[in-house]
């Protein structure tokens, strides 16, 4: 599932982010959200979140809890 919608995303989700060094390559991070900072109900390049670990970026996919 894409991160575009905040609806879809919320503190404790696992979620695969773009940090904004790494816009060029396309490279994710995997983390837990700690942080909603975006604060409009939709982003065409994704929700900006913080991580647990203190990383900031955007969501680029969610990862299923199954």
């Amino acid at each position: 599932m894409s991160g575009q919608n905040r609806s879809d995303i919320y503190a404790g989700l696992e979620v695969d982010i773009i940090l904004k060094k790494d816009q060029r390559s396309g490279k994710l991070t995997r983390g837990v959200v700690k942080d909603l900072l975006t604060s409009s109900s939709f982003h065409s390049r994704g929700i900006k979140v913080r991580l647990e670990d203190g990383q900031v970026g955007r969501v680029a996919f969610i990862i299923d809890e199954e």
